[in-house]
Protein backbone atom coordinates (compact mmCIF):
# COMPACT_ATOMS: atom_id res chain seq x y z
CA UNK A 1 0.00 0.00 0.00
CA UNK A 2 1.23 3.61 -1.07
CA UNK A 3 1.87 6.00 1.84
CA UNK A 4 2.79 9.91 1.55
CA UNK A 5 4.97 11.67 4.16
CA UNK A 6 1.29 12.45 5.46
CA UNK A 7 0.26 8.57 5.65
CA UNK A 8 1.01 7.91 9.25
CA UNK A 9 -1.38 11.12 10.20
CA UNK A 10 -3.92 10.18 7.77
CA UNK A 11 -4.50 7.14 9.30
CA UNK A 12 -4.34 8.06 12.83
CA UNK A 13 -7.11 11.08 11.85
CA UNK A 14 -9.30 8.21 10.39
CA UNK A 15 -8.91 5.74 13.24
CA UNK A 16 -9.82 8.96 16.17
CA UNK A 17 -12.96 9.95 13.59
CA UNK A 18 -14.05 5.87 13.89
CA UNK A 19 -13.21 6.09 17.72
CA UNK A 20 -15.25 9.40 18.21
CA UNK A 21 -18.13 7.52 16.10
CA UNK A 22 -17.87 4.29 18.57
CA UNK A 23 -18.00 6.81 21.55
CA UNK A 24 -20.86 8.53 19.96
CA UNK A 25 -23.10 5.49 19.57
CA UNK A 26 -21.93 4.17 23.24
CA UNK A 27 -23.43 7.58 24.14
CA UNK A 28 -26.49 6.99 22.64
CA UNK A 29 -27.24 3.79 23.34
CA UNK A 30 -26.18 4.89 27.08
CA UNK A 31 -28.98 7.65 27.06
CA UNK A 32 -31.55 5.42 25.56
CA UNK A 33 -30.65 2.43 28.38
CA UNK A 34 -31.58 5.11 31.30
CA UNK A 35 -34.32 6.68 29.19
CA UNK A 36 -35.61 3.12 29.37
CA UNK A 37 -34.92 2.87 33.26
CA UNK A 38 -36.55 6.10 33.95
CA UNK A 39 -39.42 5.10 32.13
CA UNK A 40 -40.05 1.96 34.05
CA UNK A 41 -39.01 3.77 37.11
CA UNK A 42 -41.97 6.15 36.18
CA UNK A 43 -44.27 3.51 35.69
CA UNK A 44 -43.55 1.77 39.16
CA UNK A 45 -44.29 4.82 40.96
CA UNK A 46 -47.56 5.52 38.85
CA UNK A 47 -48.66 1.60 39.66
CA UNK A 48 -47.54 2.39 43.20
CA UNK A 49 -49.50 5.68 43.17
CA UNK A 50 -52.39 4.14 42.10
CA UNK A 51 -52.25 1.00 44.43
CA UNK A 52 -52.02 3.85 46.94
CA UNK A 53 -55.48 5.29 45.68
CA UNK A 54 -56.95 2.17 45.99
CA UNK A 55 -56.04 1.56 49.38
CA UNK A 56 -57.18 5.08 50.21
CA UNK A 57 -60.87 4.31 48.36
CA UNK A 58 -61.05 1.06 50.05
CA UNK A 59 -60.40 2.53 53.64
CA UNK A 60 -62.42 5.33 52.67
CA UNK A 61 -65.24 2.93 52.04
CA UNK A 62 -64.03 0.96 55.16
CA UNK A 63 -64.35 4.11 56.99
CA UNK A 64 -67.76 5.06 55.58
CA UNK A 65 -69.29 1.76 56.55
CA UNK A 66 -68.44 1.50 59.68
CA UNK A 67 -69.71 4.89 60.61
CA UNK A 68 -73.43 4.06 59.33
CA UNK A 69 -75.39 4.15 62.54
CA UNK A 70 -76.42 0.93 63.68
CA UNK A 71 -79.52 -0.46 64.39
CA UNK A 72 -80.83 0.15 67.78
CA UNK A 73 -83.33 -1.76 69.40
CA UNK A 74 -86.53 0.61 69.76
CA UNK A 75 -87.28 2.44 73.03
CA UNK A 76 -90.44 1.12 74.08
CA UNK A 77 -89.82 2.82 77.42
CA UNK A 78 -93.06 2.28 80.01
CA UNK A 79 -94.79 0.13 77.43
CA UNK A 80 -91.91 -2.12 77.80
CA UNK A 81 -93.48 -3.41 81.40
CA UNK A 82 -96.49 -4.74 79.50
CA UNK A 83 -96.79 -7.82 77.41
CA UNK A 84 -100.08 -7.03 75.73
CA UNK A 85 -100.78 -3.36 75.27
CA UNK A 86 -104.32 -1.90 73.64
CA UNK A 87 -106.56 1.18 73.68
CA UNK A 88 -109.16 -0.12 72.44
CA UNK A 89 -109.57 -3.56 74.26
CA UNK A 90 -108.26 -7.15 74.26
CA UNK A 91 -111.05 -10.26 73.74
CA UNK A 92 -109.92 -14.13 74.21
CA UNK A 93 -111.89 -17.58 74.26
CA UNK A 94 -110.55 -20.38 74.69
CA UNK A 95 -107.80 -21.71 76.98
CA UNK A 96 -105.48 -18.43 76.61
CA UNK A 97 -101.76 -18.41 78.64
CA UNK A 98 -99.94 -15.07 79.34
CA UNK A 99 -96.93 -14.28 80.75
CA UNK A 100 -96.51 -10.78 81.73
CA UNK A 101 -98.85 -7.82 82.73
CA UNK A 102 -101.56 -6.69 80.27
CA UNK A 103 -103.41 -3.64 79.89
CA UNK A 104 -106.11 -1.03 78.11
CA UNK A 105 -106.17 2.53 78.18
CA UNK A 106 -108.35 4.84 77.56
CA UNK A 107 -111.18 2.36 77.33
CA UNK A 108 -111.69 0.86 80.76
CA UNK A 109 -111.66 -2.95 81.83
CA UNK A 110 -114.94 -3.89 80.60
CA UNK A 111 -113.38 -3.96 76.98
CA UNK A 112 -110.71 -6.73 79.09
CA UNK A 113 -112.93 -9.74 78.25
CA UNK A 114 -112.89 -13.47 78.29
CA UNK A 115 -110.24 -13.63 81.43
CA UNK A 116 -112.76 -13.65 84.53
CA UNK A 117 -110.93 -10.81 86.23
CA UNK A 118 -110.68 -10.60 90.12
CA UNK A 119 -110.13 -6.92 91.20
CA UNK A 120 -107.45 -6.52 93.69
CA UNK A 121 -107.50 -5.65 97.24
CA UNK A 122 -105.96 -2.04 96.52
CA UNK A 123 -107.98 -1.69 93.54
CA UNK A 124 -105.55 -0.64 91.58
CA UNK A 125 -105.09 -3.85 89.34
CA UNK A 126 -106.24 -7.17 88.50
CA UNK A 127 -105.62 -10.57 88.67
CA UNK A 128 -106.97 -13.99 86.42
CA UNK A 129 -105.42 -17.25 86.40
CA UNK A 130 -104.55 -17.17 83.21
CA UNK A 131 -102.46 -14.34 83.19
CA UNK A 132 -99.04 -14.32 85.06
CA UNK A 133 -98.99 -10.89 85.95
CA UNK A 134 -101.33 -8.16 86.51
CA UNK A 135 -103.99 -6.60 84.59
CA UNK A 136 -104.87 -2.46 84.33
CA UNK A 137 -107.41 -0.55 83.32
CA UNK A 138 -107.92 3.07 83.36
CA UNK A 139 -110.47 2.46 85.48
CA UNK A 140 -108.54 1.34 88.39
CA UNK A 141 -107.45 3.22 91.47
CA UNK A 142 -104.45 5.93 91.48
CA UNK A 143 -101.76 5.60 90.32
CA UNK A 144 -103.03 3.11 87.67
CA UNK A 145 -104.81 5.64 85.32
CA UNK A 146 -101.56 7.93 85.32
CA UNK A 147 -100.15 4.86 84.53
CA UNK A 148 -101.80 3.35 81.95
CA UNK A 149 -101.86 6.94 79.77
CA UNK A 150 -97.71 6.89 80.33
CA UNK A 151 -97.82 3.72 78.81
CA UNK A 152 -99.86 4.23 75.78
CA UNK A 153 -97.91 7.50 74.94
CA UNK A 154 -94.79 5.52 75.56
CA UNK A 155 -96.62 2.41 72.72
CA UNK A 156 -97.36 5.10 70.41
CA UNK A 157 -94.56 7.32 70.33
CA UNK A 158 -92.48 3.50 69.56
CA UNK A 159 -94.62 3.21 66.86
CA UNK A 160 -94.06 6.74 65.20
CA UNK A 161 -90.16 6.25 66.28
CA UNK A 162 -89.52 3.07 64.68
CA UNK A 163 -92.05 3.63 61.57
CA UNK A 164 -89.51 7.07 60.93
CA UNK A 165 -85.73 4.88 60.78
CA UNK A 166 -84.15 6.07 57.64
CA UNK A 167 -80.63 5.00 58.90
CA UNK A 168 -78.63 2.54 58.20
CA UNK A 169 -80.95 2.95 54.80
CA UNK A 170 -83.62 0.95 54.55
CA UNK A 171 -83.92 -2.68 52.59
CA UNK A 172 -87.05 -1.81 50.12
CA UNK A 173 -89.50 -3.91 49.13
CA UNK A 174 -87.69 -6.92 49.61
CA UNK A 175 -88.73 -10.53 48.23
CA UNK A 176 -91.66 -8.08 47.35
CA UNK A 177 -92.96 -8.62 50.65
CA UNK A 178 -93.40 -12.40 50.55
CA UNK A 179 -90.81 -13.65 53.07
CA UNK A 180 -91.74 -17.34 52.86
CA UNK A 181 -89.08 -19.54 52.73
CA UNK A 182 -86.56 -17.02 53.22
CA UNK A 183 -83.45 -16.38 55.28
CA UNK A 184 -82.79 -13.07 56.71
CA UNK A 185 -80.12 -11.36 58.63
CA UNK A 186 -80.64 -8.30 60.89
CA UNK A 187 -81.35 -4.47 59.06
CA UNK A 188 -83.79 -1.90 58.26
CA UNK A 189 -86.76 -3.23 55.74
CA UNK A 190 -89.10 -1.25 54.59
CA UNK A 191 -92.47 -2.35 52.18
CA UNK A 192 -95.42 -0.05 51.06
CA UNK A 193 -97.33 -3.73 50.75
CA UNK A 194 -98.40 -6.42 52.53
CA UNK A 195 -95.87 -8.67 53.88
CA UNK A 196 -96.95 -12.17 53.88
CA UNK A 197 -95.17 -15.28 55.39
CA UNK A 198 -96.86 -18.77 54.61
CA UNK A 199 -96.16 -21.94 56.25
CA UNK A 200 -92.76 -22.25 54.41
CA UNK A 201 -91.90 -19.92 57.33
CA UNK A 202 -89.41 -17.49 57.67
CA UNK A 203 -85.72 -18.19 59.83
CA UNK A 204 -84.39 -14.68 60.92
CA UNK A 205 -80.42 -15.02 61.64
CA UNK A 206 -78.16 -13.19 63.37
CA UNK A 207 -76.71 -12.70 66.71
CA UNK A 208 -77.89 -11.78 70.40
CA UNK A 209 -77.41 -7.92 69.94
CA UNK A 210 -78.74 -7.71 66.32
CA UNK A 211 -81.67 -5.94 65.39
CA UNK A 212 -84.32 -6.59 63.08
CA UNK A 213 -87.07 -3.50 62.62
CA UNK A 214 -89.76 -4.07 59.48
CA UNK A 215 -91.28 -0.96 58.55
CA UNK A 216 -94.64 -2.10 57.29
CA UNK A 217 -97.12 0.33 55.05
CA UNK A 218 -100.16 -1.99 55.03
CA UNK A 219 -101.12 -5.40 57.07
CA UNK A 220 -98.87 -8.53 58.11
CA UNK A 221 -100.25 -11.89 57.26
CA UNK A 222 -98.95 -14.92 59.11
CA UNK A 223 -100.13 -17.91 57.85
CA UNK A 224 -101.95 -20.92 59.42
CA UNK A 225 -98.61 -22.72 60.81
CA UNK A 226 -96.44 -20.86 59.90
CA UNK A 227 -93.39 -19.97 61.97
CA UNK A 228 -90.71 -17.48 62.54
CA UNK A 229 -87.78 -18.55 63.50
CA UNK A 230 -85.02 -17.55 65.36
CA UNK A 231 -81.32 -18.69 64.39
CA UNK A 232 -77.97 -18.01 65.58
CA UNK A 233 -78.64 -16.52 69.04
CA UNK A 234 -81.37 -13.91 67.62
CA UNK A 235 -83.62 -12.53 70.53
CA UNK A 236 -87.49 -12.16 70.30
CA UNK A 237 -87.24 -8.70 71.77
CA UNK A 238 -84.68 -7.27 69.39
CA UNK A 239 -87.22 -8.29 66.24
CA UNK A 240 -89.93 -5.25 66.01
CA UNK A 241 -92.53 -5.44 63.20
CA UNK A 242 -94.33 -1.96 62.80
CA UNK A 243 -97.42 -2.16 61.00
CA UNK A 244 -99.66 0.20 59.92
CA UNK A 245 -102.34 -1.79 58.96
CA UNK A 246 -103.98 -5.06 60.47
CA UNK A 247 -101.96 -8.10 61.83
CA UNK A 248 -102.99 -11.48 61.06
CA UNK A 249 -101.58 -14.54 63.04
CA UNK A 250 -103.05 -17.78 61.55
CA UNK A 251 -104.13 -21.25 63.03
CA UNK A 252 -101.05 -22.48 65.34
CA UNK A 253 -98.67 -20.05 63.70
CA UNK A 254 -95.55 -19.25 65.93
CA UNK A 255 -94.60 -15.76 66.12
CA UNK A 256 -91.36 -13.98 67.71
CA UNK A 257 -91.04 -10.51 67.72
CA UNK A 258 -92.63 -7.57 69.05
CA UNK A 259 -95.51 -6.36 67.47
CA UNK A 260 -96.08 -2.48 66.93
CA UNK A 261 -99.48 -2.13 64.91
CA UNK A 262 -101.89 0.79 63.87
CA UNK A 263 -104.73 -1.29 64.32
CA UNK A 264 -105.65 -4.68 65.04
CA UNK A 265 -103.95 -7.76 65.86
CA UNK A 266 -105.66 -10.93 65.68
CA UNK A 267 -104.54 -14.03 66.95
CA UNK A 268 -106.29 -17.16 65.75
CA UNK A 269 -106.86 -20.76 67.01
CA UNK A 270 -103.53 -21.55 68.88
CA UNK A 271 -101.58 -19.48 67.66
CA UNK A 272 -98.23 -18.30 69.78
CA UNK A 273 -96.12 -15.54 70.56
CA UNK A 274 -92.78 -15.25 71.83
CA UNK A 275 -92.91 -11.31 72.09
CA UNK A 276 -94.89 -8.58 72.75
CA UNK A 277 -98.41 -6.89 71.30
CA UNK A 278 -98.83 -3.30 71.24
CA UNK A 279 -101.97 -2.67 69.44
CA UNK A 280 -103.71 0.83 69.22
CA UNK A 281 -107.01 -0.34 68.46
CA UNK A 282 -107.21 -4.18 69.79
CA UNK A 283 -105.95 -7.67 70.17
CA UNK A 284 -108.11 -10.45 69.82
CA UNK A 285 -107.45 -14.23 70.97
CA UNK A 286 -108.53 -17.63 70.50
CA UNK A 287 -106.76 -20.09 73.30
CA UNK A 288 -103.43 -18.38 72.37
CA UNK A 289 -100.16 -18.50 74.34
CA UNK A 290 -97.87 -15.46 74.35
CA UNK A 291 -94.88 -14.84 76.47
CA UNK A 292 -91.65 -12.30 76.45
Amino acid sequence: MYTNSNGTSSIRSSQYRNYSKFLQLIGSLTLLALIFVSGCKKEDATAENLDLTAFTSASALTSTLTSTAALAPINLRTANDFTILTETGITTTGVTSVLGDIGTSPIGSTAITGFDLIMSTDNQSSHTPIVTGKVYGPNYAAPTPSKMTTAIGDMETAFTTANGIVDPSPVVELYAGNLSGRTIKAGLYKFSTNVLVTNAGVTLTGGPNDVWVFQIAQDLIVNNTAKITLAGGAQAKNVFWVVSGQTTLGTYSAFSGVILCKTLIALNTGATVKGKLFAQTAVTMIANTVKP
